[in-house]
């Protein structure tokens, strides 16, 4: 019999049941990642929740969380700061609006100020 490792993201929050016929289903929500021409991304300032510092949050990427973090990399290394992906958002360090918007323009993807 194979043993099961304890993986509390497969669980969707299930800790235990009583059921002894129970089964979690799992989700294949990995949705494809929309073309850089389709994506309708918009960049922003915001510094809510962040002790006053500016941060770069680009919203709107439609794709899987593989080539979110992709993008975050492309964007984290043009920009030469920190940040980070997740949640279908990427967010850099610091305010880099307006070159994160240039790198994105350049390489295709449909971006916007906010």
């Amino acid at each position: 019999m194979k043993k099961q490792k304890k993986n509390f993201s497969e669980s969707n929050g299930f800790v235990y049941s009583t059921n002894p016929n129970f089964n979690f289903e799992e989700k294949n929500e990995q949705e494809e990642t929309v073309l850089p021409a389709n994506q309708k991304l918009k960049v922003r300032l915001d510094a809510k929740n962040r002790a006053g510092k500016l941060v770069t949050l680009i919203e709107g990427f439609v794709g899987t969380n593989y080539d979110l973090e992709e993008l975050g990399k492309k964007l984290k290394s043009s920009c030469g700061t920190g940040g980070s992906a997740k949640d279908g958002e990427i967010i850099i360090q610091g305010d880099q609006k307006e070159r994160v918007l240039q790198w994105l323009l350049k390489n295709g993807y449909s971006a916007k100020k906010v």
